[in-house]
Parts: structure tokens; C-alpha cells; sequence
């Protein structure tokens, strides 16, 4: 994220020793995660009254189950500052207690916040329900972890997190229903209008991106992407791209075989500072990312739409249509 190439390349040092000292924690551990804020109607809880204490791992997740559980739902999401490396992260004391009362517990998975699988595993709960993203999408380590940026990905996850919420409080399960009807024909209308348009308007318009995080987003819109998989690969992981790889991005940019240039300004690596600079030199368009949500008090929708409209415009400003 805002951390340059060398940096997150030391992180895999860091798990390393992390992990045993996670599994250390136990069930001892205290929680200071910050819970997102709920979007529901005030007053009382409708129907039974029971509200499920959630944790979720990354807050774009939360955010989601939040707004699907409303009243009947307290959601903690553990990665809330966008400064934050969700790939390093570290949990606290805090972090282990909310996950040890939890009743359901959202994680990312597919190697993205392996931290999240030792907290797990390490407090232990009964009747505890444990959503894995990868799982899900039928994505294993070693795949692309970006699965937020994936529109029909978002979309299944709707539908399993409320699924999820009636199987744990079946008497309110018409509830759930209907937030999940509110959320999907109302609250992202924005979100999946602009998809809609971006997908008819500017399919097949060849783009170069800074990391692997624009992958699933690039997919579900039907941009024409670029850039080497294993550049992308490189920058996300913290790795060192190669010299060919960086050679061919930016022949990519003075050919002007990329109409926009999208980049994650909290990995803005001196490789990626360089694309970005040759791109605007060369009057590319460039559109930005970010890997979580920015402001952290956004909401899912909001963080996306603002981005989606960034890169409607930016497609605009390169293709004329």
C-alpha cells in the first residue's frame, strides 16, 4: 500500500515470526478494532431483536455486512486505516477477543490476510459461521486475492453474507431479505449503472495498470489490460519487476498503446511513480485506486462509485466517446 517495493517485500519477513506469536495469542486476547458504522434507520430492532456480532477482516467486506445486517447486525472490521498493509498486517490483543466472540467472521482469504486464518484458528468458537471469500469464488492461494474489485464477485458475496444471517437468526430472516433487496436495487443502483455504462461504452479499450489489483476490476468491465501479469504480480506483492517487464510498460506508454494508465496510490512504488509521470508526459489519462476503503469512513459503495467515475472520465478523456 503506501509503503515503498522494499518494504513490502520485508513484510514476508515479518509473517513469518508473526505467525507463531498469533498462535501464542489464544482466546486471552482483548479486541480494539473498530466497528463500521451502522447505515440502518434508528430505533428499535425489528422482529426478534437479536443482533449478530460480526467481524469482518477488511472493511470493504464490512462495510457490505453492514449495511445487509442493519439492526440485527454489529459488524467489527479489524483493517480500517488506509495506511495499513492488509498483506502484513498484525493483529492485536483486541483483534483476538473479536474474533473469539464473534458469531460470524468474514475473511478474505486466497493468501491476502493469512493473519486472519491464524486468529481463527487460534480461538477457537462454537457455532462460530466463517465465510471465506476465496473459498466462495473458488479462488486458492496463488490466485488473484482483489476479489472486491470483481463486480460479480461482490454480488455473490450479497448473497452469502445474507444467506449466512438467516441461517443464524432464521427469525428475522424476511429482514435480511429485505435489506439485501435495498442494497442491491437502491443503494448500489450508482455502482451498478456505472459498470453497466463503462462495460458498453469502453469494452475491449486496451489499458495498462500499476498492480494486480485492477485485474478483477479490468475483467468485470471489459477493459483490455496490458500490462504483464507478472508486473502486476511483482508490485502487489513487493517484489522487484524486471527490467524486460518495465522496458515493455513503458513502450506500452510512449506508443500510446494504453488509452489510461490506473494505479493504486497506496502502492506508489518509485516504479510505479515512474509510470505514472511518463503516462501524463505522454497525455495518458490516469485514474487512480485504492486497496481499501478511502476515506476509511466511507462506505463500500461510495469508495467505488467515486472510483468507477474517475475512470469513466478518464476513458472518456482518452477515447472521446
Amino acid at each position: 500500500m503506501s509503503a515503498p517495493a522494499l518494504s513490502r517485500s520485508a513484510r514476508r519477513l515479518r509473517r513469518s515470526a508473526f505467525g507463531a506469536a498469533v498462535l501464542a495469542l489464544g482466546v486471552t486476547l482483548s479486541a480494539c478494532s473498530t466497528a463500521a458504522p451502522s447505515t440502518s434507520a434508528g430505533g428499535p430492532a425489528a422482529g426478534s431483536g437479536k443482533v449478530i456480532q460480526v467481524v469482518a477482516a477488511e472493511n470493504f467486506w464490512g462495510s457490505i455486512a453492514t449495511q445487509l445486517g442493519g439492526e440485527h447486525a454489529h459488524v467489527t472490521s479489524v483493517i480500517t486505516n488506509p495506511d495499513t498493509d492488509p498483506h502484513s498486517y498484525e493483529p492485536t490483543a483486541a483483534d483476538a477477543r473479536s474474533v473469539a466472540t464473534a458469531q460470524y467472521v468474514i475473511v478474505n482469504g486466497i493468501g491476502y490476510d493469512a493473519w486472519a486464518d491464524k486468529l481463527l484458528a487460534s480461538n477457537p468458537a462454537t457455532g462460530r459461521t466463517e465465510l471465506k471469500v476465496g473459498d466462495l469464488v473458488g479462488i486458492q492461494p496463488g490466485g488473484n486475492p482483489h476479489r472486491w474489485y470483481s463486480p460479480d464477485n461482490v454480488h455473490q458475496m450479497i448473497e452469502q453474507i445474507t444467506a449466512d444471517y438467516k441461517k443464524i437468526d432464521p427469525a428475522d430472516a424476511a429482514y435480511f431479505d429485505q435489506q439485501k433487496q435495498t442494497f442491491e436495487t437502491q443503494t448500489l443502483a450508482s455502482y451498478n449503472q456505472l459498470i453497466s455504462d463503462i462495460k458498453a461504452k469502453y469494452a475491449g479499450t486496451p489499458i495498462g495498470a500499476s498492480e494486480s489489483i485492477v485485474t478483477p476490476l479490468a475483467d468485470g468491465l471489459g477493459l483490455k489490460l496490458l500490462t504483464p501479469a507478472a508486473f502486476l504480480n511483482a508490485m502487489s506483492e513487493g517484489t522487484d519487476p524486471t527490467a524486460a517487464d518495465k522496458a515493455l510498460i513503458d513502450q506500452q506508454l510512449k506508443g500510446k498503446q494504453i488509452k489510461v494508465y490506473v494505479y493504486n496510490s497506496q502502492n506508489s512504488t518509485p516504479d510505479v511513480v515512474a509510470q505514472v509521470k511518463l503516462a501524463k508526459s505522454e497525455g495518458i489519462p490516469v485514474a487512480t485506486v485504492t486497496e481499501t476503503l478511502a476515506p476509511a469512513n466511507a462506505t463500500f459503495q461510495q469508495w467505488q462509485t467515486s472510483q468507477l467515475q474517475g475512470l469513466e472520465q478518464a476513458l472518456h478523456q482518452a477515447t472521446g466517446k
